[in-house]
Formats: structure tokens, C-alpha cells, sequence
């Protein structure tokens, strides 16, 4: 564990470095980050990432970090819970609440409960009623490396409240070193997608996949061809870790995403020049608007426990 830098307000951030067969994981206290990820072999990093924590409280703010309590979009910047409605921070388009605003845990500086070689815990006490949201929550951040070129996330939640929960990690992914996403190919085991309205929140309606947003056999992506910010539907539940996704770059390179998540967001990094792909495995967005949606909340007394896996090989 080293120094990384030291915050706007004086916090100091560590990276801890992991290790284990081919490949290698650095990791920030800040966010949770997934800062680097390097396979042996391959000259250039795998994924978006910044030696300046400067950059991650600005532009950077959600690259490769653990975003809870509620990742994504909530409309109108308001949730059901029960028999009340929560008032939440309108920071997208002044509207909408989006990665939970400035209560994020993209935001915040994460305790290490303990760190190796191979693996790293990392938790965040998060207070009843930050950003509107109920419950006194634990969030830890388990980060573990299995050989030959496996890198495991376990996110583990608790709360003393019924509350709303879904958490994700949003690294986004370029196998190809290069300044843009073309000359990948995407495969992604969903029948379903959740269509959006203009401020990109989830219209209610589950769309069968079909056409250009139809990834069960793997096929060619590049900037603008499709457009993409969807939640990708893997199922109603949680379900055993599962192979949901498969990216491939051109030179063979492929990442495999496994996880217990019944949706993946898949974004295009529009906002940046399309530089890389965000995979982001969770809950389906914006779910206590949608009554037809799987639910997010988390009852008092509970434990909530989100698997995500990335295997690096080549083809």
C-alpha cells in the first residue's frame, strides 16, 4: 500500500497494488477504484484510469469506481420506500438523481479493513439520511485476484433501516490500447433491454432485444454504431455467478464478465470520445418507479451480497 495523493479537503488516498499469475490490479481507497488493470504480455492498461486523484474528484468522478447506495438514474430524483416517498438530489439535468449524487460512495474515501498480495477489503459507514436515503449502511469492497488472470469483486451492504441498495462497479474496458472502442466485438446473454427516454431514464417498458441492440451472438460495435447506455435484462433475480457478457478485442484479447446481477449496463463513453466500454453489472435502474421492475430494497436487519467477476484471456 502506497500514497496515492491527498483530497481537495485533506484526506489522504492510498493504491494498493495486487498481484496473482498474469495479472495485476491497482486499487484506490478513493471511490473503490479499479485504477489499472495490466495482463502480462499486453503493453498498455485494460482499463480508463488516472495517476492524478485530481481527476477522479473531477471528469474522472465515476471511472472504475463503487458506486452505492443506488447506482444509475432515479426519476424525478424520487423513490418509493414503503409508505413514503424519498427526496433525493436532483443532480442530473437538475431532474433526475443520478449514482446517488453527492452521497456516492464515488465520492468518498474508503477504509482498508485489511490488504495482501491477492486480495484487498475496503469498506464505507454510510449515515441514516445522506442524500435522502435511509438506514445507517455498511458497504465493504472485497477485491480478490485468483490465477491465471481472474480479478473477483464482492460487494457486501448491510443496513439498520429498510432502504434502497444497488451497487456497481463502473470500470470502463479498452482491449485494444487504442483511442477508441472500434475493433471490438460484444456479446451479452440477454432477450431483453430497458429502452430510455430522452434524459436516458428507463421508460417502464421491457423491450425484447432485436436489430442492432441484439448481442446474444457476438458481433462488431464501434462509436455510434449502436448508441448505447441500456440496462441489458439477465434475468428477475439474483441468480448464481454466471457468464453474461463477452467482450473481444482485435487482436483476440477477451474479458469475460461474470455475475449474480439480474441486469449489466453496457455505456459507450460517449461523453469522452468513446474511449472504452463501461460494464456495469447491478440491478435493474430506476426499479422503485417501475412496479414491474425487480425490487432494490434492502430491509433492516439484512445482508445484500453482489458478485461481479472479470477473466482476462486471449482468443
Amino acid at each position: 500500500m502506497t500514497h496515492f495523493g491527498t483530497t481537495a479537503s485533506g484526506q489522504t488516498v492510498e493504491k494498493i497494488t495486487l498481484r496473482s499469475g498474469d495479472l495485476q490490479v491497482v486499487v484506490l481507497t478513493w471511490g473503490a477504484v479499479i485504477q489499472s488493470v495490466r495482463l502480462a504480455g499486453v503493453p498498455y492498461d485494460l482499463t480508463l484510469g488516472s495517476d492524478s486523484l485530481a481527476d477522479y474528484e473531477g471528469a474522472l468522478r465515476y471511472h472504475g469506481s463503487v458506486i452505492a447506495p443506488v447506482v444509475n438514474r432515479l426519476t424525478n430524483a424520487r423513490a418509493p420506500l414503503g409508505n413514503r416517498i424519498l427526496t433525493l438530489e436532483a443532480n442530473f439535468n437538475d431532474i433526475h438523481c443520478l449514482h446517488s449524487g453527492a452521497a456516492g460512495t464515488h465520492l468518498k474515501v474508503w477504509e482498508v479493513v485489511h490488504a495482501t498480495e491477492t486480495d484487498c477489503l475496503l469498506a464505507l459507514d454510510l449515515p441514516d439520511g445522506e442524500g435522502g436515503f435511509p438506514g445507517n449502511r455498511r458497504i465493504e469492497a472485497l477485491f480478490q485476484l485468483n490465477a491465471p488472470a481472474s480479478l473477483r469483486l464482492t460487494i457486501t451492504s448491510t443496513t439498520d433501516a429498510d432502504t434502497l441498495l444497488n451497487a456497481t462497479n463502473h470500470s470502463y474496458w479498452n482491449l485494444n490500447g487504442s483511442a477508441d472502442f472500434s475493433g471490438h466485438s460484444l456479446q451479452i446473454s440477454a432477450d431483453s433491454y430497458l429502452p430510455t427516454t430522452p434524459d436516458f431514464t428507463p421508460t417502464g417498458e421491457i423491450r425484447p432485444v432485436a436489430g442492432m441492440l441484439d448481442f446474444r451472438k457476438a458481433k462488431a460495435i464501434s462509436p455510434q454504431n449502436p448508441d448505447l447506455d441500456n440496462c441489458f435484462c439477465l434475468g428477475t433475480t439474483p441468480s448464481p455467478l454466471r457468464d453474461v457478457l463477452v467482450l473481444q478485442g482485435r487482436s483476440g484479447l477477451l474479458l469475460t464478465v461474470a455475475t449474480t446481477e439480474p441486469g449489466v449496463q453496457v455505456y459507450d463513453c460517449r461523453h469522452d470520445g468513446h474511449k472504452a466500454i463501461a460494464i456495469e453489472a447491478q440491478r435493474w435502474p430506476d426499479a422503485p418507479n417501475h412496479p414491474g421492475f425487480p425490487p432494490i430494497t434492502l430491509a433492516a436487519g439484512e445482508t445484500l451480497q453482489q458478485v461481479t467477476e472479470w477473466r482476462f484471456s486471449r482468443g
